[in-house]
């Protein structure tokens, strides 16, 4: 861990700040009708049961193209051709967006911002995934003061650029700036550049908030 006071806290978004998909299978099955138990792919909860999965934590597909071929399954048992992540999140989750933002990232992002920390989003598909209108309507991104989004910047983590681009938006040295993130190559990415960076896991979101907090002076409730 560095010496010091952090200033900033980086966040990813899909998986650190909300549920992953793999979480709401339940809720995404009742939203498009499907029977119970029809999405049985569980990415980190059971990756021994998740080829894809596998192949994409061995750099052999990318993040996107894992999350197409999924989107493209889905569609295909609900009669639809979706091509499109958006079509997919905007269907099973479009309701109720808050519903899905993690407790214990509202808990620790409002400490953060309380303490008067400095809150950024850093993504590789922020709006690519969940869409513009999606986003707009969590008051909870309202507290950040960037959000830097790969669906425009087209820069994915974990180049460096990437990191240098929401360094450069908060104004701040890599050693001040805390990043979480739940994918092990964009975690070292960040520490590449210097950053303080914490692998988050999805299974244990409570503790992985309460690690990033300690670079704060905080302590996670």
């Amino acid at each position: 861990m560095s010496s010091g006071t952090a200033q900033a806290l980086v966040l990813d978004f899909g998986g650190v700040m909300t549920k992953t998909m793999f979480e709401t299978h339940a809720h995404t099955e009742a939203a498009l009708g499907l029977e119970a138990g029809a999405l049985a792919w569980r990415g980190p909860f059971a990756p021994e049961t998740d080829p894809l999965w596998q192949m994409m934590q061995n750099d052999e597909i990318s993040e996107r193209d894992y999350w197409l071929d999924r989107t493209r399954q889905v569609g295909q048992l609900v009669g639809k051709r979706w091509s499109r992540m958006e079509d997919f999140v905007r269907q099973a989750r479009g309701a109720d967006p808050e519903a899905v933002i993690r407790p214990e990232a509202g808990r620790a992002i409002r400490a953060v911002h309380g303490a008067g920390f400095r809150l950024a989003i850093l993504s590789n598909e922020l709006d690519l995934f969940y869409g513009a209108d999606f986003c707009s309507r969590l008051p909870i991104l309202d507290l950040f003061e960037t959000i830097v989004d790969a669906t425009y910047t087209k820069i994915l983590k974990p180049d460096p650029r990437a990191y240098r681009a929401v360094l450069d938006a908060l104004g701040l040295p890599a050693e001040a700036c805390v990043f979480v993130d739940d994918q092990k190559r964009n975690v070292e990415g960040a520490a590449a550049v210097g950053m303080r960076a914490v692998q988050f896991d999805v299974r244990e979101p409570g503790q992985s908030y309460a690690e990033a907090l300690l670079h704060f002076g905080l302590a996670f409730t």
